[in-house]
């Protein structure tokens, strides 16, 4: 007899407020994972997490070169700072990263999107932020649900199993 997992938490809401790659990948592994394990799963992108789902951009992701306390060179040296202003590093940063992320297996933004959407989860843009950088419904992925507020989005926790995430 096979063992079923069971979870106490039957919806996660995700909120994804941030463009760079490391904010887009870590909601989308969460939600991801979410899916897998039957979990329903909502994700919101706001302000600049609207770069994950908007067609120009998704895919072209940058990490925080500056400010990222975490940012390590090889051999663990902490990343000056400074470094990360100088034209063409943060382009250059980001192109490694992807590149890793490639040989590890791990989809670009659309397709992984694309996983999400298969197994069942919904994708929505913030209204306030759509409308605050003039963006238009053509400007999105294709499989964005709707374009809805904050309110809507929260009315969707409709029960004490519900978990928000904001990343």
């Amino acid at each position: 007899m096979s063992e079923e997992k069971k979870y106490p938490l039957k919806k996660v809401l995700l909120i994804c407020a941030k463009g760079s790659i490391e904010d887009v990948y870590a909601s989308l592994v969460m939600a991801n994972g979410a899916v897998m394990e039957g979990i329903e799963t909502k994700v919101f992108f706001t302000f600049f997490g609207l770069d994950a789902i908007t067609k120009a951009r998704m895919n072209n992701l940058h990490t925080s070169t500056v400010g990222n306390p975490a940012m390590r060179m090889p051999g663990g040296i902490p990343f000056p700072t400074w470094l990360g202003g100088v034209p063409g590093v943060e382009s250059a940063v980001s192109s490694i990263m992807r590149s890793q992320m490639e040989a590890l297996d791990i989809p670009p933004v659309d397709e992984f999107l694309e996983m999400i959407k298969a197994g069942g989860g919904e994708i929505y843009a913030c209204k306030l932020a759509f409308d605050m950088f003039k963006m238009k419904k053509e400007d999105l992925w294709d499989g964005v649900k709707d374009v809805i507020t904050i309110g809507q989005f929260y009315e969707m926790a409709d029960g004490l199993q519900t978990q928000i995430i904001f990343t």
